[in-house]
């Protein structure tokens, strides 16, 4: 009784409060006053936590920094585009389409009542496997994939040739299939065939369709345009990679 009395009295409670409910009372003050303690306890610590981790990222984000800028100055001292590239552009007829952030490129151009497109993408210069093989020096580049289309001004018929460009000065390209499309939606469709292997039609055939792409404008000039292209941009996107990331670690 004692007990009872006392504890009624260090918790304000009646007199006339049953002994069950006393039991209760007790356990929700003693849960409420360890909730307390645990919410005291982890506010007390994360002050602690929040500046540990903001010096480790400080200094983290730091060492990155230096980094990034000591790269990016290298980089853009180092920079400097073909000179095949603003030659060509300056006296061809295609209009080049580069996005910054955008790896694909495409030329194009209106010949009569037809769209010639010449797509392709960024490259890069040098050899994943070269040091397996022992080139220390890693590999000049040598061949763009490519895609030319022929089609009519609605993009709803036409011809595409997939292409890589070679070395050598006499024909700086080869074909691989010739995709003929008799709709937008064939021509996009990822299981559409593609057409025979170009190596496989009628040799009379093949030389047509050469003198072909000769008439819309393909050339050992593009060819070079679309190698040098290929590289120029792979270290353009680079360069603008590294302004990128450096921007977002000052903010």
């Amino acid at each position: 009784p004692c007990a009872l009395e006392y504890l009624r009295a260090m918790l304000g409670l009646s007199r006339r409060l049953p002994v069950q409910r006393l039991s209760q009372a007790v356990r929700s003050h003693a849960v409420a006053d360890l909730a307390a303690g645990r919410l005291a306890t982890a506010t007390q610590r994360t002050p602690a936590f929040s500046q540990s981790a903001k010096r480790f990222a400080s200094a983290a984000a730091s060492k990155v920094v230096k980094t990034l800028q000591s790269e990016i100055k290298h980089e853009e001292e180092q920079y400097e585009q073909a000179k095949e590239i603003k030659g060509f552009l300056s006296k061809s007829d295609f209009k080049l389409s580069d996005t910054d952030g955008d790896v694909n490129m495409m030329l194009q151009r209106d010949i009569g009542d037809k769209v010639v497109k010449i797509e392709w993408q960024l490259t890069s210069p040098f050899d994943p496997t070269a040091d397996m093989e022992g080139d220390q020096e890693g590999y000049q580049h040598e061949a763009t994939d490519f895609c030319i289309t022929v089609e009519n001004k609605s993009g709803t018929a036409g011809l595409s040739f997939y292409c890589s460009t070679q070395t050598g000065e006499d024909h700086r390209y080869v074909i691989g299939n010739v995709k003929a499309f008799a709709s937008a939606e064939e021509k996009e469709s990822i299981s559409g065939y593609n057409g025979p292997e170009f190596e496989d039609i009628d040799e009379k055939l093949q030389e047509s369709f050469d003198e072909y792409l000769g008439e819309v404008g393909m050339s050992n000039t593009v060819c070079d345009f679309i190698d040098a292209m290929a590289l120029d941009k792979e270290q353009r996107e680079y360069i603008r990679w590294l302004n990128s990331t450096l921007k977002f670690m000052e903010s």
